[in-house]
Parts: structure tokens; sequence; C-alpha cells
């Protein structure tokens, strides 16, 4: 159902605020540049530290702005069951296209805890619905049997999987029916994870190079896979440069750096080491982008 180069876009702020402006700007970049689907209010669009009503806009803008040309998957999980079904609803009610969420954080639920976290929302809300497994994140990690057993809930049509496992993905593509979904969440794996059975992937990179994201995966699904192979060489030091600190302080960065949004985060995430910005600056002018502020 859903596949491609989907970008997990991040939330622009100005003295505090959305940037409005910088937002729909960045959403129309990415369009422009190929890619398949947008994420708004991911945790690379800070969603952890959005307040509800944010929260909300956020997601309102994107389904405003996309105006049906590409799906919007809006992140909705959260920690609480019932706050997961809230803003999974209103994603439902704002037009978006599918629902991402991820693994409940901190509490560390057992797999039984997981399955029927991610029943219940399915149950509550009729939209299209994705797992989100980033044990490095949450805690937690969903097993492949709990994945298959959710896998036959009709609203659950994929996975965002970022264990860096590939055998586990592997099992996932096998195991699961034919039109689930097996996205990257792990810029790195990318092209691995597609060549065990991915569908796409959900890409933070692409917030730099969307245009590279969507030529890697429409090459290898087009069958060159010379080129799709080139392509994710080329990118491997921009992808280790855009996670050297804690995501999204780099790609925010970067973005800045870029003159498309200012460098503002919400704390506790905060500005990066000054070595760390300027090797974040050498890469972005090796790979071409040249409108750097600094």
């Amino acid at each position: 159902m859903f596949s491609g180069a989907i970008v997990a876009i991040v939330t622009p702020f100005k003295d505090g605020r959305i940037d409005e402006k910088a937002f729909r700007d960045l959403i129309n970049f990415q369009i422009e540049g190929g890619v398949s689907g947008i994420v708004p209010c991911g945790t690379t669009g800070e969603s952890a530290t959005l307040t509800h009503e944010e929260h909300e806009r956020v997601i309102d803008i994107c389904v405003e702005e996309v105006g049906k040309r590409v799906p919007v998957i809006a992140g909705t999980g959260s920690n609480s069951t019932a706050e997961a079904v809230r803003l999974t609803r209103h994603a439902k009610e704002a037009g978006a296209d599918a629902a991402l969420l991820i693994t409940p954080y901190y509490n560390k639920p057992t797999q039984k805890g997981l399955y029927d976290h991610y029943a219940a929302v399915a149950s509550a809300c009729d939209i299209p619905q994705i797992l989100y497994n980033v044990p490095g994140r949450t805690g937690v990690n969903m097993s492949v049997e709990t994945v298959v057993a959710l896998s036959k809930i009709d609203a659950i049509v994929g996975i965002k999987e970022a264990s860096g496992d590939l055998v586990k993905c592997s099992y996932i593509a096998r195991d699961t029916r034919d039109d689930f979904c097996l996205l990257s969440g792990e810029d790195a794996l990318n092209l691995p994870i597609l060549c065990v059975g991915g569908t796409g992937a959900i890409s933070v990179t692409a917030n730099i190079l969307p245009g590279k994201l969507s030529g890697m995966v429409k090459a290898w699904f087009s069958g060159d896979k010379e080129t799709a192979q080139k392509i994710h060489f080329e990118l491997l030091e921009i992808n280790n440069a855009l996670f050297m600190e804690t995501n999204p302080i780099p790609v925010k960065t970067a973005l800045a750096m870029m003159g498309m949004v200012r460098e503002e985060f919400k704390l506790p995430l905060c500005t990066m080491a000054e070595g760390n910005r300027k090797k974040l600056a050498d890469v972005l002018r090796r790979y071409g982008c040249t409108s750097l502020r600094d």
C-alpha cells in the first residue's frame, strides 16, 4: 500500500512557535524532489515535545499543503494508548492517508502489551496504521511474532522497521501478508532492506536530498540494481553525518545551513557541538548543498 522514498519531515520553529511558511516550503521542496509520501510529527518532527495543539496543527498544515499530491502518514504514536487513539482520530479527521505509531516508549511493555496497544488503536480508529519499531529510542523491541500477529489486523498495513536487524526484516517480509508494507526506518539500511523484501523507506536523509533517495528507490523497483547500489554508496557519508548527534539535531542543523529553516529546537534537544557542526558543513558542501549560511 505504501512504498517508495517517504520523508520523515522536520518541524520548523520560529521564536518558539511552528514556522508555518518554512514548513509549507519544505513540503513543496520534498514533493518537487520526488518523494512518495510525507510523515509529519514523526520522531524527526520532534513529536515527543510538541503540545497536542501543535501536533494537530502540524498535521493539519501538512494535509492542506500536500493537497493529495502524495500520501500523508501522520505520526500519532504515544506511550499512552489513550493518547495514541486521540491523536490517530485527529489524523483521520484531518484527512491524513495513514498513521504511523511508534512503540510505547519508557513503559517497556511486554509483547502482549504491545499487541494489545496496537489492537486497541486499530479497533478505535478507522485509518490505515503503520507500526514503528525503533528499540534504540524506545527501550522496547517488537518481536517478529508480534508483528506477524498484528499484520493479521486489517487496519494495520505495514511497519517502519528501525531495529537494524536484517534477519528480522527478512522474517517480517516472508511471514506477513502479501500487501503488508515493510519500510526501512534506518537510512544506512534502506537498500539492504529493499533487497530482503522492503517496499520503501521512511527517511531522514530525504529532508536534505529527496531526489537522491527517490532516485535510489525508483531505480531498485525498475530493475536497475546497479544505479540503486551506486546511489546507496554515494549516500553513505551523509547518512552517517546526519546521525552524528541525536536525530533530528543534525538534519535540522543541515537545513538551517541551507537556509531552509531556523536552527531552533524544543528542549531538551539543543544545538550541535561546534566540532560536529563543522564536520556536517563540510559533508554538505561535498554533496553540493551550497546554499550554506556559515
